[in-house]
């Protein structure tokens, strides 16, 4: 792949963006993130691109000291997080902006390279070690089998404000690595979970979360033509998934909040049985 590692542009949790080449970045994987998984990322990635989604283009994949990379379409903005932060987006116009793009992923047909969530969560599950107490995961693997149905849509799987770019060209959704074959409802609970649970440990601003949440809810459900209120309750069961998905994802509890939702969700699939 030709190209060069240019400066850092920005890092998340689990990358480093530098420059590349002309219109293009390098997302280079920490050492130690399975290059399987970054391999995903850019397999799906270019598969929703490819359908039309507002997702980034995918140029190839290049090893460096051993640490895996993406080259991808520069986007050049700020994210939704950094444009609700300067006051040049709102709290509303954030969860609009979030509304339509999930609408979008949900209304694409997965392709070949999207995981089942029930296959996903039974390896992540079997791969936790104690991380997940056993009879929480054989609740979860039970309630997915409950709640799945043939059909089932694509989810992003990670959507929400730090997921987007701000570009020229109007909102582009990045950060593919989990995206998932299931109904739109999980992705509600995704969300609603790292908004209103998991951003207030980060946040510098405790009511922008669940302010852009709730906008968030109320225009997926104007665009879609259902009431909020049903939207809410196709996702209250998915809650315990969502959950115990970002449990898995993170390795563990991050915080006094993460166990006590753990036991959230213990106490939802025990009124579930």
């Amino acid at each position: 792949m030709r190209g060069s590692l240019g400066e850092k542009i920005n890092q998340g949790g689990t990358a480093d963006i530098h420059a590349w080449a002309p219109g293009q970045v390098v997302k280079l994987f920490r050492e130690g993130f399975p290059p399987r998984l970054g391999q995903r990322e850019a397999r799906m990635t270019q598969a929703v691109f490819a359908a039309g989604l507002p997702a980034p283009q995918v140029f190839g994949e290049v090893t460096l000291d051993g640490r895996f990379g993406i080259v991808l379409a520069r986007l050049d903005g700020p994210t939704l997080l950094q444009a609700t932060r300067s006051g040049t987006v709102t709290f509303a116009q954030a969860g609009a902006i979030l509304a339509s793009l999930g609408l979008c992923v949900h209304r694409m047909s997965p392709p070949p390279e999207a995981f089942h969530l029930r296959d996903w969560m039974d390896r992540a599950l079997r791969r936790s070690g104690d991380i997940v107490p056993k009879h929480i995961a054989s609740g979860i693997l039970a309630l997915i089998d409950r709640l799945q149905r043939p059909g089932d849509g694509l989810c992003h799987g990670d959507l929400h404000p730090n997921n987007v770019i701000m570009t020229a060209d109007g909102p582009r959704l990045i950060d593919w690595t989990f995206a998932i074959r299931a109904p739109a409802a999980l992705d509600h609970g995704l969300t609603h979970i790292g908004l209103t649970e998991l951003a207030l440990d980060v946040t510098d601003n405790p009511q922008r979360p669940p302010a852009v949440n709730a906008a968030a809810q109320s225009e997926y459900a104007r665009l879609s033509g259902k009431p909020v209120a049903a939207l809410r309750q196709a996702m209250e069961p998915w809650l315990p998934i969502a959950i115990v998905r970002y449990f898995l994802i993170m390795g563990g509890p991050t915080s006094e909040r993460w166990r006590r939702m753990m036991q959230r969700a213990e106490a939802a699939l025990r009124s579930q049985d």
